[in-house]
């Protein structure tokens, strides 16, 4: 069988009160599915991903608010999040679809059901729970600016490996594609409980865990599945990112589940 030609997403972007959200799309005729992606990432983070589904399946890929190649605006609520996914669903013309989040992609993708049921077929969320409180002040000692990439590389010290989609050349130097303030803003926003938003829909669900995550706990994760129906929980063995970690074995638990849809 030759192997199919990988897909080149197109880039476009579309304004929503006033900013500028950039979104990848991957393309061909199947069906949608938005894959909204967590804090310091980008779109393209879901390339392997999108590579993997492309027989039956159209990514589509946003670089949120802050992050990428979208604006800065200055509003991180949790309602802003929200309504930049569903008014890309609706320029796309498109509902009943299919939303995968990774962390802050992950509360996002299931607040947009609760909040846009007719938006949303399914709902796959990657390493993220019903209640969350985290701190991304550490991100304030990463070096602005380094006068090479390696440089940059250098300073971000183990962080380099979560942050290779984010490095950018700028004039002044190399740097990252966010602010870190921030992403330090939109975590606090983010934090706090969500359950009434998780138990809120009832759509079929797939909730991705890394055995070894420090941001999901597995008894949190039996909780969230409990609770809700419909909701399936699958654990891969790595950390919180999951698909960028174990990207085969991730890729194969998704399509497991988008072949039961």
């Amino acid at each position: 069988m030759t192997p199919m030609t990988q897909p080149q997403p197109k880039r476009a972007a579309l304004t929503v009160d006033g900013h500028r959200l950039s979104f990848l799309d991957f393309g061909g005729p199947g069906r949608p599915l938005l894959a909204l992606h967590g804090h310091f990432g980008e779109g393209r983070t879901f390339t392997c991903l999108a590579n993997d589904l492309q027989d039956h399946w159209r990514i589509i890929a946003p670089d949120q608010r802050g992050h990428g190649r979208s604006d800065r605006p200055a509003d991180f609520s949790r309602g802003g999040y929200v309504k930049d996914a569903a008014n890309l669903l609706n320029h796309l013309g498109l509902i009943d679809t299919v939303v995968l989040g990774h962390s802050l992609g992950g509360i996002n993708a299931y607040q947009l059901a609760a909040r846009h049921p007719h938006l949303v077929r399914a709902l796959i969320i990657e390493d993220i729970g019903a209640e969350v409180d985290d701190d991304l002040s550490f991100s304030l000692s990463w070096p602005h600016r380094a006068p090479t990439r390696a440089g940059l590389l250098e300073g971000l010290g183990a962080s380099a490996n979560y942050l290779t989609d984010a490095i950018r050349e700028y004039p002044d130097g190399w740097g990252l594609a966010f602010s870190p303030q921030d992403m330090i803003t939109s975590q606090q926003q983010l934090n706090g409980s969500h359950w009434s938003d998780w138990l809120a829909s009832n759509c079929p669900a797939l909730l991705i865990r890394g055995s070894r995550s420090s941001v999901l706990s597995i008894q949190h994760a039996k909780d969230m599945a409990a609770r809700r129906p419909h909701t399936q929980l699958i654990e891969r063995p790595t950390g919180h990112t999951v698909h960028e970690t174990d990207p085969v074995g991730f890729a194969a638990v998704v399509r497991s589940f988008l072949d039961a849809l």
